[in-house]
């Protein structure tokens, strides 16, 4: 018996190789009677696929364009909220409800923030006097030097390139009212752009799980639970790479502000703000910023202090570079530095400064979620939640509102139950008992 059912099975497997050699076979002389070539079909079948699937990205890439502002303010605000979120936790687990957490933790970053910006524009009007005068001095060098050069750079030559300048600008009033339009127009984005971003933070950091979960649930059934895993686990990078981050950042700017502070580089804080900022973008933010504390010494002091400031300089990114980066942003994200070079330098040509910034943590949660979904970590994971996360004492306490709502409802519902009885007992004045039975409620709802 089993000998013959292997042999049946033998001989289907033979009977669908040879179909399937047949088909084969009859494909290749189709093509052979029209003269096109194997490798000249198949890539011409590719071919208008990936035109399919270019012209759908392009579409999608316009329709993005169009609200790119939501998309930006989006970002951010998730980037906020993977540094806050801890804050918002700690305070929840003491026993602070989530909007007041997230009510403290979003007013405390808005004060920081106001305290450093206020810190610095106190260091700028303080430094700007004593930075004029040095830029006079080193104007007057330059003027010197280059009179032993033959060249002559006085106040009439000045005073020359500045009428040039004067009558440009007054022969072409319309560039200049379009250029203060753009920037108008710039600064009514940035602003309306923060204001999003900030109401956006709100929900994310008091109902960011609730909000993740519903869009678990619009995918199939048996895909959730590694969208679920997925997602979390990039949300676990992105929280690292944003807290490492602030790490770096903070210690490129002690490093260097400090420096310039020993050196007598003036409008040390503010550099140090600026190189705190720039290091959020990476390669780019560091040489900008490192060239401006170059720069501001070149001016202030001379070319001796420059050189050394580009000794400091070039010391702190090293460090970086070669100490923190590996150590702690490797184990954090798991990016190779050449990768976070071309995802720096793509996202910058691609979509500017803003690819810049968000380079590095979209790749790091790229990465993150093919892993997840590479391993199938989701069979086997024990931090996967399918419902929201709570402490005990807001399970009780949502337990405790929840039947206070029914009470509530069965009190309504009982109201509704005696009008609707009178109603029918008194049948022939239903305008009457119905206004009694109302001023019944009321009262029994005064003595309560």
């Amino acid at each position: 018996m089993s000998e013959s059912v292997a042999g049946q099975n033998t001989g289907s497997t033979h009977q669908n190789l040879t179909a399937g050699e047949s088909e084969q076979d009859a494909w290749a002389q189709k093509l052979a009677r029209t003269g096109v070539p194997y490798a000249l079909n198949t890539a011409a079948a590719w071919s208008w696929r990936l035109i399919v699937v270019v012209g759908a990205v392009w579409l999608v890439w316009q329709g993005l364009s169009k609200v790119s502002l939501l998309i930006i303010s989006a970002m951010v605000a998730a980037l906020l909220a993977a540094l806050l979120s801890p804050a918002v936790y700690a305070m929840r687990k003491h026993g602070i409800r989530a909007g007041g957490a997230t009510a403290i933790a979003e007013l405390g970053m808005i004060l920081g923030i106001a305290a450093l910006l206020a810190l610095t524009g106190q260091q700028l009007v303080r430094g700007f006097v004593s930075l004029t005068n040095n830029a006079i001095q080193g104007y007057q060098q330059l003027v010197d030097w280059l009179k032993g050069m033959g060249y002559e750079l006085g106040a009439d030559q000045l005073n020359q390139i500045l009428h040039q300048i004067e009558q440009a600008v007054s022969n072409n009033p319309s560039t200049v009212l379009r250029s203060v339009s753009e920037v108008g127009s710039t600064a009514a984005e940035f602003a309306t752009g923060v204001l999003i971003t900030l109401f956006t933070l709100v929900f994310f950091l008091m109902e960011g799980e609730r909000i993740w979960l519903f869009i678990v649930k619009l995918f199939p059934k048996q895909a959730r639970d590694a969208v679920n895993g997925a997602g979390r686990a990039g949300w676990k990078s992105l929280g690292a790479y944003v807290r490492v981050q602030i790490l770096v950042a903070a210690i490129d700017a002690v490093g260097i502000g400090v420096g310039a502070a020993i050196l007598g580089v003036p409008l040390a804080i503010p550099l140090g703000v600026l190189v705190f900022l720039g290091s959020f973008i990476p390669v780019i933010g560091a040489l900008i910023s490192g060239a401006v504390a170059v720069l501001l010494a070149l001016v202030a002091l001379g070319p001796v202090q420059a050189l050394i400031m580009i000794g400091i300089v070039l010391l702190v990114q090293q460090l970086e570079s070669h100490i923190l980066q590996p150590l702690i942003m490797g184990k954090a994200v798991s990016l190779h530095p050449l990768a976070v070079i071309f995802a720096v330098a793509g996202g910058s040509m691609i979509f500017g400064a803003a690819g810049a910034l968000f380079a590095v943590p979209v790749l790091a949660v790229v990465n993150s979620v093919v892993r997840y979904l590479a391993a199938r970590q989701w069979e086997n994971d024990p931090e996967l939640r399918r419902e929201e996360f709570l402490f005990p004492h807001e399970v009780e306490r949502r337990e405790k509102s929840k039947k206070r709502e029914e009470k509530a409802q069965k009190v309504v519902a009982q109201a509704r139950e005696a009008i609707r009885g009178e109603d029918d007992s008194e049948g022939t004045v239903p305008e009457t008992s119905s206004a009694q039975a109302t001023k019944t409620v009321s009262s029994s709802k005064d003595d309560t």
